[in-house]
């Protein structure tokens, strides 16, 4: 099960487009087979069972479980959701990834040393702002 988390996190790692991304976050979006539906039915799952022990911290375990499921991790499924829709709203390339993949020789040594596709544009960082002059003591 992580390896698919973790497989989505490598899709929007290799993202070259806002659609890109916004494919990637439905599968951890979905409200109802999303992974983070899944993990806050894994969530009220153990709560119900701490409500069946009988430790007295047991329902202070429980109601603290749900109050993560319907709180914390639906602001989180809320915003992400948010992010993904203006994301697949957008319908734009990422100006900082190229689209060129595997374009390299394979007989090339260094895979990600050459690209044939032409490099992004490269942004000048900002000057420092200017000293301010006065009087030193």
């Amino acid at each position: 099960m992580g390896s698919s988390v973790a497989h989505l996190a490598e899709l929007i790692r290799e993202a070259t487009s806002t659609d890109d991304v916004a494919e990637a976050l439905t599968g951890l979006t979905a409200s109802h087979d999303g992974i983070l539906a899944m993990v806050a039915d894994v969530l009220t799952a153990t709560a119900d069972f701490h409500d069946g022990l009988d430790e007295p911290a047991d329902p202070h375990i429980a109601r603290r479980l749900r109050y993560l499921a319907d709180e914390h991790l639906r602001t989180i499924r809320t915003d992400l959701a948010d992010t993904r829709n203006a994301l697949a709203d957008r319908h734009a390339p990422h100006p900082g990834r190229s689209t060129c993949r595997e374009e390299v020789p394979a007989t090339e040594r260094e895979r990600s040393a050459v690209c044939a596709c032409p490099p992004p544009p490269r942004t000048l960082p900002a000057p420092p702002p200017p000293v301010a002059a006065g009087l030193r003591r």
